[in-house]
């Protein structure tokens, strides 16, 4: 009797395999969910809520009374108030200067699209 290594079979059989108990399939990955419109509202949707939330705590926190003098005429509003109504102007101020510079670049983008089809 030997007890060194044995040699390696050079006829090796495959394992075989149960048709009842089929191999576990490796884990595939996972896809990547697209972006969807409605899912970009509903995101935009929560943003917007917390965002309300914090400006009722700001408004909640901010009700002491304050002096107001707009265009000759004087009051007293809520302190919260008053600012939300600046940022308000503000934000109304910034909405008119977008609108007229989007329908500038419109104008420019079709007088550019007329001259090229005239010049086609």
């Amino acid at each position: 009797m030997t007890t060194g290594p044995m040699p390696p079979s050079s006829d090796r059989t495959p394992p075989t395999r149960n048709p009842t108990h089929p191999e576990p399939r490796p884990a595939a990955r996972p896809r990547r969910l697209r972006t969807t419109r409605l899912s970009a509202a509903w995101v935009a949707v929560g943003i917007a809520l917390v965002l309300l939330l914090l400006l009722i705590i700001f408004m909640l926190q901010n009700s002491t009374n304050v002096d107001v003098r707009f265009l000759g005429t004087d009051g007293q509003i809520p302190l919260g108030l008053a600012m939300l109504i600046a940022a308000v102007g503000g934000g109304a101020v910034v909405a008119v200067v977008g609108i007229g510079r989007i329908t500038q670049l419109r104008l420019k983008l079709r007088r550019n699209r007329r001259d090229k089809v005239e010049r086609d």
